[in-house]
């Protein structure tokens, strides 16, 4: 069955790619490199972004148990539905900053939203994907990682577009190519960069090698993976920042980040007693849990819980009691 409905999407995607009009990826880009290297970040969110403000130490909660965020009931949106209480899920990750430090235990992670040009595309993937099962995580990071290189979409292999046919719209895919720049050379690179940051080179160093990448067809995971992850660990930039400190989400709960490396993280979410709405949800689509150390990755959630088999799930909906405690006893 599995094959049988990848053979159905993939003809779907073809035939969404063949209703792109060519003309508009041929476009040539005869941009000098200076103008190049200016042009926006598709996804901007940095620790400037993350919210700080009222939250919570690191040992709050250490003494709770915890509730699987996936047993909860859904909305239609995928989101899991809430009431005071505390709960938790080690769920699928996504690294969205090439040439950055993998997670490691000193890097202190916050809540931030997903910002940028391109955050709508980058939101459409990691909500779409979930519906595909068929698409293997790896696919979906290595067409993060291109769309955060500014890779063009023109270049992009027949697995890549695949991939991408699948998981965006024609009008999606169009304005991915707008923001997209070519691969420069390694001198000509390395001369408008000379004076900048080593960090900054890094990260810029790297998406010119994915593009490059992208250009050249390469699918291979492990080709990408080395230069988008690097060895050793990040430069502590803010020790008040230390891991597993809460975040006063917008919506009015809290959360907090245990990464597992870049591809999954353990988050756990305190939804205090004095919120009484009967319509706070929790929706990871949109998320990033944010390095306060700026050589770290950023990693963007999703709602998929890792290693969970949800047809062996009780649902459950501990607001249908008078209280959390009440509810789950």
């Amino acid at each position: 069955m599995l094959m049988m409905a990848l053979v159905f999407f993939t003809l779907c995607a073809k035939a969404q790619l063949k209703g792109i009009s060519k003309k508009l990826f041929d476009k040539v880009d005869a941009t000098p490199v200076a103008s190049i290297l200016k042009k926006p970040d598709p996804i901007t969110t940095s620790f400037k972004d993350a919210v700080v403000e009222n939250s919570l130490p690191e040992s709050f909660g250490n003494d709770k148990k915890y509730i699987p965020l996936y047993q909860l009931k859904r909305n239609e949106d995928g989101a899991f539905m809430l009431c005071p209480g505390y709960y938790e899920m080690t769920n699928k990750s996504y690294c969205l900053k090439a040439g950055t430090h993998g997670p490691s235990q000193g890097d202190g992670y916050m809540f931030a939203p997903v910002l940028g040009p391109k955050d709508n595309i980058v939101t459409s993937i990691l909500k779409v994907s979930a519906n595909h099962p068929e698409i293997s995580q790896r696919d979906v990071q290595v067409l993060l990682w291109a769309i955060i290189a500014k890779s063009k979409f023109k270049d992009m292999s027949g697995k890549l577009k695949l991939t991408a046919g699948l998981l965006l719209t024609a009008e999606e895919i169009l304005e991915l190519n707008g923001g997209a720049i070519g691969t420069l050379s390694d001198e000509a690179l390395k001369r408008e960069i000379i004076e900048m940051p080593p960090a900054v080179q890094a990260v810029m160093e790297a998406e010119n090698k994915i593009r490059n990448l992208v250009a050249t067809g390469v699918d291979r995971y492990e080709d990408y993976e080395q230069w988008a992850v690097l060895a050793g660990f990040a430069p502590i930039d803010r020790p008040d920042i230390v891991r597993g400190k809460w975040s006063l989400h917008p919506d009015g709960y809290y959360v907090r980040y245990f990464p597992q490396g870049y591809q999954k993280t353990t988050v756990q979410v305190y939804v205090p007693d004095n919120i009484t709405t009967s319509n706070l949800v929790y929706n990871a689509v949109g998320d990033i849990a944010c390095p306060a150390n700026t050589g770290a990755q950023r990693l963007a959630q999703t709602n998929e819980p890792i290693g969970i088999d949800m047809k062996q799930q009780k649902t459950v909906y501990p607001c249908a009691g008078t209280n959390n405690k009440t509810a789950m006893q």
